[in-house]
């Protein structure tokens, strides 16, 4: 099955197996980042939920490179990846962008 035949039928270039991977790989790197710092800074029961969350974090990164490689046949670097830090930053320019107008707003009042 390829991956461009699951599409929304009211915006044909969203692909749902890409969003969904790329969701799935922004939630393992999520976790891999706070199970690291919670294993590093927290004591007792804090250093095993960061030792789980490190865990899930391998096991979801393997889960999405298995889906895009095997079941839904797209590139884990040119759609998954790549797309992921193209949005990232994207969003980070916005974001900043209207930070920079609201602050602007907010010191000529």
């Amino acid at each position: 099955m390829s991956a461009v035949a699951k599409t929304l039928p009211w915006y044909p270039s969203w692909n749902l197996d890409i969003f969904f991977l790329t969701i799935m790989g922004i939630i393992a790197l999520a976790l891999l980042i706070f199970g690291i710092l919670t294993a590093y800074f927290g004591k007792g029961k804090a250093r095993a939920a960061g030792g789980g969350m490190i865990a899930g974090a391998v096991v979801i990164g393997f889960l999405t490179y298995y889906l895009s490689d095997f079941t839904f046949h797209v590139s884990l670097v040119d759609d998954i990846i790549l797309g992921a830090v193209f949005y990232l930053v994207a969003a980070i320019i916005g974001v900043v962008i209207g930070l920079l107008i609201f602050l602007a707003a907010i010191m000529k009042t």
